[in-house]
């Protein structure tokens, strides 16, 4: 069957994640920046998190857990796959044709190792010493490290009409989603399942879009980020093409400040039951703007959609949609403590199935909140994992859920 989920909320079944590994240990307090994080982690307390993380999901919901390196090595036997992936990712330091002569001594694990947790030009030397890197440094990378990799979720997204791959706003950050596109593409497990919606064929160069934007507010409607990382040209094509699949009518585009707190919409709210929303009010303040595509009748045409600007805030837009709907806005008397929180994605809990969720321990004030409106919460520790700005959310990628 293709891959296509309806809700954010029915049981999870398949989820893709990723276990840190040591491209965490290339972070340093020079280059982390560069990487796109905020502090340097400590990776062996973040792998111990990361796998109470797994286990809470697969003793919570039941749900098989896949992680990417296991299905990146899987299609890296492929010896066509192998040559393409190690091209594109030398790419970068302008040493494309290298890549059969690291092919030819390096291992499919050590290859696999390189494009995860990357490689400098001192580190293939050791296995090739004649290879030939020009005028790079002994200290440069041939190829960078992915340390931002465990945020599956920015990745891709299944969707009620098929598959997003994202189109990375960071251009360093572009590697990962090619490489989870390409497991979807030729892994025997998902070849044949993965009917594409987004980027357009033909689409070199797409405009942005991540998968943490991406909220599925009903079998029906779908709510798109327009935030920092994923631009309005995106959604607006995305949009067209879940429209014109036939399976979704509406398609909400949510505009939020370029700030780093708002980096996707899922730090904003997310969705817990069929009437039930986590949020925060400073975050439902944030909206700038609001605004929905519908196809526009006419010629049958289902390409051919209309926008329309929505005055009313998202709150009104989520009671449109979600009937009964009830929300858990944590903070509203306690300023100071939902501030906190929502820095460190209190917000971005993993729901596994309905009113259950995967939460950090941190966030123990919206803990409490969603536990007195009965949704059961299952912590995880977070010191290190909360490092890379990403909640539970953020580092899952469901494949499949029980259908709504």
């Amino acid at each position: 069957m293709d891959l296509r989920i309806n809700s954010e909320y029915g049981t999870l079944k398949e989820v893709l994640m990723h276990r840190p590994g040591r491209e965490i240990d290339r972070l340093t307090p020079y280059n982390k920046k560069l990487l796109l994080f905020e502090d340097v982690p400590y990776l062996e307390e973040m792998q111990r998190e990361h796998d109470q993380f797994t286990q809470a999901i697969k003793q919570g919901s039941g749900s098989e857990v896949l992680y990417f390196r296991d299905l990146l090595m899987d299609i890296l036997t492929d010896n066509e796959v192998l040559l393409q992936m190690m091209r594109h990712a030398l790419a970068g330091a302008e040493m494309s044709h290298l890549a059969e002569e690291l092919i030819a001594t390096f291992s499919n694990y050590e290859c696999a190792q390189s494009l995860v947790c990357g490689i400098k030009v001192h580190e293939a030397k050791r296995k090739c010493p004649n290879i030939k890197c020009g005028e790079l440094m002994e200290v440069a990378y041939l190829i960078p490290p992915t340390p931002n990799l465990y945020f599956q979720r920015d990745t891709a997204a299944v969707t009620p009409a098929g598959m997003v791959f994202s189109s990375m706003k960071m251009e360093g950050r572009q590697r990962e989603a090619n490489m989870v596109r390409k497991i979807f593409e030729v892994h025997p497990r998902f070849q044949g399942r993965a009917t594409k919606v987004f980027p357009l064929d033909g689409h070199d160069n797409p405009a942005s879009l991540e998968g943490g934007d991406i909220i599925i507010l009903s079998p029906k409607a779908v709510a798109i980020g327009h935030t920092e990382r994923t631009d309005e040209k995106a959604v607006y094509h995305l949009a067209k093409r879940l429209i014109a699949e036939g399976t979704v009518e509406r398609v909400y585009e949510v505009e939020l400040p370029k700030k780093r707190n708002f980096m996707h919409l899922d730090t904003v709210f997310t969705i817990l039951d069929e009437n039930l929303v986590l949020t925060y009010p400073d975050a439902l303040n944030a909206v700038k703007g609001l605004s929905v595509y519908r196809y526009k009748n006419g010629n049958g045409d289902k390409t051919n959609i209309k926008r329309s600007i929505i005055k009313d805030g998202l709150l009104q837009v989520l009671k449109d949609e979600i009937p009964h709907l009830q929300t858990i806005q944590y903070g509203s008397e306690k300023t100071d403590h939902a501030l906190r929180e929502q820095w460190y994605d209190g917000a971005n809990v993993i729901t596994i199935a309905p009113r259950k969720v995967i939460s950090y321990n941190r966030n123990k004030h919206t803990n409490r909140a969603l536990r007195d409106r009965g949704v059961e919460v299952l912590e995880i520790p977070s010191s290190e994992l909360c490092r890379g700005l990403g909640g539970p959310r953020c580092m899952t990628m469901p494949i499949s859920r029980k259908h709504i």
